[in-house]
């Protein structure tokens, strides 16, 4: 009789559906992490700069201060999010999370003209609140395309800081 080498045992479905939650499940935290720090940069230089030099400039400080915030988002995520998920050479993901970026930016700096100029809520609470919805906004379209498209590749392990056990 050949002798056969024993295949090595394949993950229960179950198991692997676990895996895949637990790392979504991370990268969601840490996405969000990285965001609330982005957040408040994004928020905080639009505040600085709207009530400051910018005075009547509300879109064009929304967009400094985006940008701003991008600079840290892509160090955030770049290094410590989506680490595990490398796939592409260095420029070629760093031009596509500034293109997505840049939409996700748009987006805010869109709604907030739209608001501010369109529906006339030009009050100091309502270029917050039209910002903060504009940053959730982005936000949304932002988690979607990093996965799927900045760091699209399946993670080539689990995150080395949070080791995933199976029972």
């Amino acid at each position: 009789m050949p002798s056969r080498s024993a295949a090595p045992p394949r993950p229960r479905l179950i198991d692997r559906v676990r895996g895949a939650v637990g790392v979504l499940w991370r990268e969601m935290a840490k996405f969000g992490i990285v965001g609330a720090i982005c957040f408040v940069i994004d928020m905080g230089g639009f505040n600085l700069l709207v009530n400051g030099p910018m005075e009547h400039k509300i879109t064009t400080a929304k967009i400094v201060s985006g940008a701003v915030a991008t600079l840290v988002a892509w160090i955030g995520n770049r290094y410590w999010t989506f680490r595990h998920r490398r796939n592409r050479p260095v420029t070629h993901e760093v031009l596509l999370f500034f293109v997505v970026n840049g939409i996700a930016l748009g987006i805010a700096a869109g709604w907030l003209a739209f608001a501010h100029y369109t529906l006339d809520l030009d009050s100091p609470l309502a270029n917050n609140v039209n910002a903060f919805i504009g940053i959730g906004l982005g936000t949304l379209f932002r988690f979607w395309t990093y996965r799927s498209v900045v760091f699209a590749n399946e993670p080539v392990g689990e995150p080395e800081d949070e080791p995933v056990t199976t029972a």
